[in-house]
């Protein structure tokens, strides 16, 4: 790390002592960019610290009345973290474990993964410590009407376009999308994403994520002459990014046997591969219980309370729940059970030490959640070029769309890790590219 990198980190440190969320994966990044961050430019404008720090952050409260007549509030965020390649971008979450630096951390994740689909897209984030959690549907619905009415000001279709993350699905977008119309008087179509079919939303939005994370390993595969055939898949969560998982992964010949909750996980010798069973994750997803043992009710699956899926032997490891999921002993009983591929569907699901042990051991082949985890974001572009055009593409036509997006995300890693004698670091690959198109694009408009 040259001398300018380590200033950066420094710095931030001293400025940001209390955001471990967001201070451990700005010092991932520079990790990996080091190699590629040696030209003088970036040092004379200060290129790097205006890369890993956000543009600017917003905080507000949001009052909103239960079905009691009783008033709460909580507090919400949004980070405008990087404009230099096109208008913000990048989901809300509504979870009590939400703050100023999980916000900062998952806004800069999606700059960079952002970067990586080659669309016109700068990165955000957001959200509120609101826990939807055993709430009816007229209180998240009022919840999400008071958080648009504070954020209205911040966002639009060529400022920022937020769309959805834990905590905040189809039905949510909804509620926060009339909310906008309401209080601008504007039928702004691209201000939001992840919207229903009826009114502006894009075919498979929902599975994406999951689609673009197995489209990615397919393609780590094939690196190493394999295809999905037969393949065995631990993955937890059981979210939007699990289910897309599910999905694409049963339509190209292998399944997923695993499926997560804070409150264990199940094991599915059989798969996670019928529409029955995605139909019920979808079930499992709105009822607000956040309990994955209901599949296990449902289908007369194994559940273990109070364990990860780590434990179970397989082919690929993929995590789809949140970050810093997965320790340094969850990485050890990966790598015991000979798991020949760990691909990442969460923003940093691992934690430092946990990420370093995998990429480290010679078994494993690694791919970051900046790569791998892009679908969604990728579709939610597509949405947007769609609501421009006022034309709506068939499911085939986007999802063939997204594979594309993704291979191209694929070499472009493995292409910027061979060009600075990194090997098979797709890791370090997907940072580096991510990392110059930015900055390429900041040195281009000036300070």
């Amino acid at each position: 790390m040259n001398d300018y990198i380590a200033q950066v980190s420094e710095n931030l440190v001293k400025t940001y002592p209390h955001e471990p969320e967001y201070l451990q994966c700005v010092s991932s990044f520079l990790e990996m960019i080091a190699p590629a961050a040696a030209d003088q430019r970036y040092e004379k404008l200060d290129l790097i610290t205006r890369m890993v720090e956000p543009e600017r952050m917003f905080s507000f409260l949001i009052p909103w009345v239960d079905d009691r007549g009783i008033t709460h509030t909580n507090h919400g965020y949004r980070v405008q973290f990087n404009s230099a390649i096109g208008p913000y971008k990048g989901g809300l979450r509504f979870h009590p474990g939400v703050n100023p630096s999980v916000v900062k951390f998952l806004g800069f994740e999606q700059t960079y993964k952002n970067a990586l689909t080659g669309l016109p897209i700068g990165g955000a984030a957001g959200g509120a410590d609101f826990d939807p959690r055993g709430r009816s549907n007229r209180e998240i619905m009022r919840f999400c009407q008071s958080f648009m009415y504070a954020l209205y000001r911040y966002i639009g279709a060529d400022t920022d376009v937020p769309a959805g993350d834990i905590g905040v699905g189809s039905r949510e977008v909804g509620w926060l999308y009339g909310a906008y119309k309401k209080v601008t008087g504007r039928a702004q179509s691209s201000a939001l994403t992840g919207k229903g079919l009826t009114y502006g939303g894009s075919r498979i939005r929902q599975e994406a994520a999951g689609f673009g994370t197995v489209y990615f390993l397919a393609r780590m595969l094939e690196h190493q002459g394999a295809t999905l055939e037969g393949k065995r898949l631990i993955v937890s969560g059981f979210g939007n990014m699990s289910w897309g998982v599910c999905r694409k992964a049963a339509e190209l010949g292998a399944k997923v046997v695993t499926l997560s909750g804070p409150d264990g996980y199940i094991f599915d010798g059989d798969g996670v591969a019928t529409q029955e069973k995605y139909d019920f994750l979808v079930k499992m997803r709105y009822s607000g219980e956040d309990r994955v043992e209901a599949y296990a009710e449902r289908f007369g699956t194994e559940f273990y309370p109070g364990r990860k899926p780590w434990e179970v032997p397989g082919d690929a490891a993929i995590p789809c729940a949140t970050q810093n999921e997965l320790t340094v002993e969850d990485a050890i009983r990966i790598i015991a059970n000979n798991v020949r591929y760990y691909v990442e569907g969460a923003n940093m699901p691992a934690t430092t030490d946990a990420l370093k042990l995998l990429r480290l051991s010679p078994k494993i082949l690694t791919a970051g959640a900046k790569a791998s985890g892009s679908g969604g974001v990728a579709v939610s572009a597509l949405e947007m070029a769609q609501n421009a055009v006022r034309y709506s593409w068939s499911r085939r036509e986007v999802d063939e769309k997204l594979r594309r997006i993704m291979s191209a995300i694929y070499d472009a890693s493995a292409a910027a890790a061979e060009a600075y004698g990194l090997g098979y670091d797709l890791i370090a690959g997907n940072d580096i590219a991510a990392f110059q198109r930015i900055s390429e694009a900041m040195i281009a408009q000036g300070l």
